[in-house]
C-alpha cells in the first residue's frame, strides 16, 4: 500500500479562513502549491449533543456531506491528486458509499468511472453511484470479490482511485480531526468510529496526531473502534493481543459498510491500539437495527453502519475518557 513518509506539520496560522470544510487545511495535504481543489462543500459538518446515562456526548454528522458520507472528505483530495495528474479515468470498488462518492466527485472533475460493488449491494447506493453517471460492475459473491475484480482490472493498466489504499484519501481524512478540534477548542476524551478497512479512524488517528506533533495540541484521544461480530477481524486479533488482523468469515450484516474481511488499514491501528492508544469492540447482529431506532427517534437517520457505535457507546459509557463523540458516518437515506 502506498503511504507517505513525513507528514506535513499543521500551522493555524496557515488555515484557510474564508473556505469552509476540508479545504480550509489545504497546507497539510501532499499536494502540490497551485493545485485543482476539486469540492462539492464536504467538510463543515454539524456536532450536536445529547445524553446517554446521563452524560453528554457529541455526534459528529458526517451523514450530513455532500453523497450522505463521510467519504467525500477523502475523496475529494485523492480526485484532485488525480486531475493534478492528468488522469482521465479510474476505477474504484465499494460496498457503496466509497463508491457513490467517487462516482460524484469524478462527474464534479469531468472523469469517467467505473465503480465494481457487490451485487448485494442496497439500491440506493447503487442508484446514488448510476445517477452520477459511473459506470456501476455488480460484482457476484462477497464484498471481497469486488475487490479482486477491480485489482484484474488495475493488473490491466486501470488507474485504481483506491478508498482503501491511497494516501491522499487518508489525507483528507485528516480533515476530520482538525475540524473537531476547531469545532470543540479542544481535544475530546474519547472518539468511536466504525471499523471495515479502516481509514476513518486511521484518518482521525493520523489528524490528532500531526495536531500533537505539531505542538497544537497536547494530549490525544482515546480510539474506540466498532464491527459487528459477523465480520470483526480486528476485534478478534486486539482480544488476542495481536498486531496483524485475525482471519475470520465473512459473515453477513445489515452493517455492509464495514463488512470487510482483510482491512487494509488493519496493523497500523492495533499496532497502535496493543499500545493503549484505543481498543476495538464488536456488536452483535440484533443490536444494530434498534440502535438506528433509537437514534431516529432523536432526529438523527442514519445507516446500520453508523448505530454500531451508539450501541457501542452505551456499553462502554463510564469506561471512557469524556467528552465522548461518536462519528455518524453515513446518512439513513441510503438506507430504504
Amino acid at each position: 500500500m502506498l503511504d507517505y513518509k513525513q507528514s506535513i506539520p499543521f500551522d493555524p496560522a496557515q488555515i484557510e479562513q474564508a473556505k469552509s470544510g476540508v479545504w480550509r487545511y489545504a497546507h497539510v495535504y501532499p499536494l502540490p502549491a497551485e493545485n485543482n481543489q476539486v469540492t462539492l462543500g464536504e467538510g463543515s459538518t454539524p456536532l450536536i449533543w445529547t445524553q446517554i446515562a446521563s452524560r453528554s456526548l457529541g455526534l459528529k454528522m458526517e451523514s450530513q456531506n455532500p453523497t450522505g458520507s463521510y467519504k467525500d472528505r477523502g475523496t475529494a483530495v485523492l480526485v484532485s491528486h488525480l486531475v493534478n495528474c492528468g488522469v482521465k479515468e479510474a476505477v474504484e470498488d465499494s460496498s457503496g458509499n466509497a463508491g457513490a462518492s467517487f462516482a460524484a466527485y469524478a462527474a464534479r472533475a469531468g472523469l469517467r468511472a467505473r465503480v465494481f460493488i457487490p451485487a448485494s449491494a442496497l439500491g440506493p447506493k447503487r442508484k446514488q453511484i448510476e445517477d452520477y453517471g459511473a459506470e456501476l460492475v455488480a460484482v457476484e459473491g462477497a464484498r471481497s470479490a469486488a475487490s479482486l475484480a477491480v485489482q484484474q482490472e488495475v493488473q490491466r493498466g486501470a488507474v485504481y482511485a483506491s478508498h482503501a489504499c491511497s494516501p491522499f484519501w487518508l489525507a483528507g481524512l485528516t480533515s476530520l480531526a482538525f475540524e473537531i478540534w476547531e469545532d470543540m477548542q479542544a481535544v475530546p476524551g474519547s472518539i468511536l468510529a466504525p471499523v471495515g478497512h479502516g481509514g476513518l479512524m486511521t484518518g482521525l488517528v493520523r489528524g490528532f496526531q500531526v495536531l500533537y506533533n505539531s505542538g497544537v495540541t497536547h494530549s490525544m484521544p482515546f480510539f474506540l473502534g466498532v464491527q459487528a461480530n459477523p465480520c470483526a477481524p480486528l476485534v478478534h486479533a486486539y482480544s488476542l493481543g495481536d498486531v496483524e488482523p485475525r482471519s475470520v468469515d465473512e459473515g453477513m450484516t445489515i452493517a455492509e459498510g464495514i463488512r470487510v474481511r482483510n482491512p487494509s488499514h488493519g496493523v497500523e491501528l492495533l499496532t497502535l491500539f496493543q499500545r493503549g492508544m484505543g481498543a476495538f469492540t464488536g456488536i452483535d447482529e440484533q443490536d444494530i437495527l434498534p440502535a438506528r431506532t433509537e437514534l431516529a427517534q432523536q432526529g438523527i437517520l442514519v445507516e446500520p453502519t453508523s448505530a454500531v457505535v451508539w450501541h457501542a457507546a452505551k456499553q462502554w459509557i463510564g469506561k471512557l475518557p469524556e467528552p465522548i463523540l461518536l462519528i455518524m458516518s453515513g446518512s439513513g437515506l441510503k438506507y430504504q
